[in-house]
């Protein structure tokens, strides 16, 4: 994995207020809920009192004045239906923590890395907790309805973005057992080997866990014995049998995550299942390309027009990079598709030496901005603000792809990552305005 010098990240206080004018809105205002339910206002003393970072030198810089972010500082009480069964007060810090990633300005830009990892893994945690006291592992169809509406209030009561569940793709459904046959506690560890479970993931190696995959088979193997209890095999047909199946670890894999999550203290539980979406996270490019007929027109005549050329790629990559904060290891992965495109399309010099483009062109804000591929989270403080890590500070080329083949997996030892720069610049990045008048 690439590391690198971390920097912070600096946000405008009248950028927030013109990106999203209601971040400041009171979502509700009533007060019929049941007491157990209710989060407690938050307190300057008690943000993020276990995850701060502790090492020396300090990577979160406070950068914000507070003004913008009223629901940070003055919670609004959620309307909650009284129904749903999980403990929300038990992690009401790691609900403010969520509501911290998935703040109303940033979850659109943060949420592939950042907000909804975060926000499944909560979920995870709560159903998790809560199959200590149910010995259940999932919620029926009709209290996952009630609980996700009372986790979405509680959140965007705090200043989490009201359109969460859309931008995080999640439904009620995720918080059932889906089509995995098993959801109780007892015969979920009379099918698995809940011991060699617990020793591969209750901690995993964040740096090698994406390439060795101890956790991931550990887990993979669990589902499919989850799996397998489904259905007979011979009843059915081959092709049936395959997509069926397919379908069922996908859904046993999330039993499996919420039994790990009860045997874990929650925050060591966010740690594992954090780091373990990050491995999905950084193997692929979280942006889309649109049509590139004008670049591939441009670059066609390079050793003619070299202007031309750059001009029309360094458009292409300012509006890619609009899109999504992105992962130092996703910058990678989006450098490479695009090369890849490009030598495809019978562009064979290197474009991106040639008009200096870097890795972290591909990532949001001018001077460039790109996340760590460990997890990180978005940090507040109530008196100074908000502030999230930002990776490799200086301009680190972007490697055009050799050849016109998909781009190869970071785990193959033989590919050579770009060196880091020496020293950090101390430059702290900066939003330009005009960075957002598409949100």
């Amino acid at each position: 994995m690439i590391g690198g010098v971390v920097r912070s990240f600096r946000l405008y206080p009248l950028v927030v207020l013109l990106i999203l004018p209601g971040i400041g809105k009171s979502y509700s205002s009533s007060t019929e809920y049941p007491e157990s339910f209710v989060l407690k206002e938050r307190q300057a003393d008690t943000f993020f009192p276990d995850t701060s970072p502790t090492a020396s030198p300090q990577p979160f810089l406070p950068l914000l004045a507070p003004s913008p972010l009223t629901p940070f500082t003055n919670s609004t009480i959620p309307k909650l239906s009284g129904l749903c069964t999980l403990n929300f007060t038990a992690l009401s810090s790691m609900m403010t923590l969520t509501s911290t990633d998935c703040m109303a300005a940033f979850a659109p830009v943060l949420a592939n890395v950042v907000c909804c990892p975060q926000l499944e893994a909560t979920l995870i945690i709560l159903i998790g907790q809560s199959s200590n006291v149910t010995n259940r592992l999932a919620l029926n169809g009709t209290l996952a309805s009630y609980c996700l509406s009372d986790f979405e209030q509680i959140l965007v009561g705090q200043g989490a973005n009201i359109g969460l569940a859309k931008i995080c793709s999640i439904h009620s459904s995720n918080l059932t057992e889906g089509s995995c046959p098993v959801a109780d506690v007892s015969e979920f560890e009379s099918t698995v080997d809940s011991s060699n479970l617990l020793a591969s993931c209750g901690k995993i190696d964040t740096v090698n866990e994406c390439c060795e995959q101890v956790c991931q088979n550990a887990i993979l193997d669990a589902a499919r014995k989850l799996a397998q209890k489904a259905y007979n095999m011979l009843s059915l047909d081959g092709s049936h049998v395959l997509s069926d199946h397919t379908t069922r670890i996908n859904d046993c894999k999330g039993i499996v995550l919420r039994w790990l999550a009860s045997k874990l203290d929650p925050l060591h539980a966010k740690d594992v299942l954090r780091g373990l979406s990050n491995c999905r996270i950084n193997k692929v490019c979280p942006l889309n390309f649109p049509n590139m007929s004008y670049v591939i027109e441009g670059c066609s005549a390079i050793t003619s027009n070299r202007t031309g050329c750059c001009n029309a790629v360094e458009s292409y990559v300012s509006h890619l990079q609009r899109q999504s904060f992105v992962t130092n290891l996703q910058a990678l992965n989006c450098a490479a598709s695009l090369g890849v495109k490009l030598r495809k399309a019978n562009i064979t010099h290197d474009v991106y030496n040639l008009c200096h483009i870097s890795l972290k062109d591909f990532s949001l804000q001018e001077s460039g901005c790109l996340l760590p591929s460990l997890p990180s989270d978005v940090v507040f403080d109530v008196t100074a603000g908000v502030s999230f890590l930002c990776d490799l500070n200086d301009n680190i080329p972007a490697p055009w792809p050799s050849t016109s083949q998909s781009p190869a997996s970071s785990c193959n030892k033989t590919i050579k990552i770009p060196a880091l720069p020496a020293a950090a610049s101390g430059q702290n990045s900066k939003f330009s305005m005009n960075q957002y008048v598409w949100l």
